[in-house]
C-alpha cells in the first residue's frame, strides 16, 4: 500500500495521460466486440467531438492543479480533515475511506447538485445531450462544468483531509471507472447486477442517460454505487427501454455542434418534463 501511495504522490503527468488514453482505447475497442447498442453513427466523428471536451477538461484541470495540491498540503500540514482526525486506522483503511469520501463529495454530491440547481444544470446538460453514449461520453463536459467539478473536488479534499497520493489515486480510478460505466458494452446481466452492488456498472449508469425524468435524476454515482443505494437515488430500467439524450434538447444535429453546445448554458433554460411519453429512438 505504501508503494502505491508513494507512486501516486509523484505520478508524472505523462502517466496520468497514459491512464486516460489507455482507458479510452481499451473500452473503445471492447465496444466493437460486445456492443450494448448497435448505433448507426460515425464512431470516429462522434468520438472527435467528445475528445474535444476531454481536452478542455484536461486544460482546466492542469491550469488549476496547483490549487488542488495546495489544498491537500494545507490539510496535512494543519492536521485538518476527517482522515487526520481518525486515529488508529491502518493505511489501507485510510486509503479506502479517503477514496470513498472523495467519490461522494467530488462526484456523487457534485453531480446531484448540478441536477438540482438550474444554473449549474445548464453546464452539465451538455453531458446529457449525447444521443450515442459510449466511452468517449465520460469526459463530455462543458469547460464551465469542469471548473465546477474541480471546485467540488477541492472541497472534498479539504473536508476529507486527503494527502495528494490518495487524491491522485482517486482521480485515476474516477477516470477509468467513468470510461467503464459509460462504455457501450454489454456484460452478462448477472455480472452487471453483481458489480452494481459495489461499483457503478454500465447498465446502472445507462439509466441516468435516459432522456427524461425521473430516470435522468437517478444513479448519480461514478465509482461506488453505495451512495445511490443509501440515499434513495438508485433506479433500474431495462436496457431496451433506454433512449439517450435529454428531452429539452432533442435536436441531434445541434447536439453534435461544438459551438452550439458551448452556448447552451447561456441560453434561456428549458423546463424538463416528468414522465413524458416514451420516445423510441433508433439505437
Amino acid at each position: 500500500m505504501e508503494s502505491i501511495i508513494s507512486y501516486f504522490e509523484t505520478i508524472p503527468s505523462s502517466h496520468r495521460s497514459i491512464i486516460l488514453a489507455s482507458g479510452i482505447t481499451f473500452f473503445w475497442l471492447l465496444e466493437y466486440a460486445v456492443p450494448l447498442f448497435r448505433f448507426k453513427y460515425k464512431k470516429f466523428r462522434h468520438g472527435a467531438l467528445n475528445i474535444f471536451f476531454t481536452l478542455t477538461t484536461i486544460v482546466v484541470n492542469f491550469a488549476l492543479a496547483f490549487i488542488l495540491l495546495k489544498t491537500s498540503d494545507w490539510t496535512v500540514t494543519h492536521n485538518f480533515g476527517i482522515l487526520n482526525w481518525v486515529g488508529g486506522m491502518p493505511l489501507w483503511g485510510k486509503i479506502l475511506l479517503g477514496v470513498l469520501l472523495l467519490d461522494f463529495i467530488g462526484a456523487w454530491f457534485a453531480h446531484w447538485v448540478q441536477h438540482k440547481i438550474k444554473v449549474l444544470w445548464g453546464f452539465h446538460l451538455i453531458h446529457h445531450t449525447d444521443h450515442e453514449v459510449d466511452t468517449t461520453t465520460a469526459n463530455r463536459h462543458h469547460p464551465g462544468e469542469s471548473v465546477i467539478r474541480f471546485l467540488f473536488t477541492c472541497f472534498g479534499v479539504l473536508v476529507v483531509g486527503a494527502p495528494i497520493g490518495i487524491v491522485m489515486l482517486y482521480q485515476s480510478l474516477s477516470v477509468v471507472l467513468s470510461q467503464f460505466n459509460h462504455a457501450n458494452i454489454t456484460l452478462p446481466k448477472k455480472l452487471d447486477d453483481l458489480l452494481s452492488y459495489v461499483i457503478v456498472s454500465p447498465d446502472m449508469h445507462k439509466v441516468h442517460h435516459h432522456y427524461v425524468l425521473p430516470y435522468t435524476d437517478s444513479n448519480y454515482g461514478n465509482i461506488f454505487s453505495i451512495w445511490d443505494r443509501l440515499l434513495g437515488t438508485f433506479t433500474k430500467l431495462p436496457n431496451e427501454d433506454i433512449v439517450y439524450g435529454v428531452d429539452t434538447h432533442p435536436n441531434a444535429a445541434d447536439n453534435a455542434n461544438i459551438g452550439k453546445l458551448l452556448g447552451i448554458p447561456f441560453k434561456k433554460k428549458r423546463n424538463r418534463a416528468v414522465d413524458a411519453p416514451t420516445l423510441k429512438a433508433e439505437q
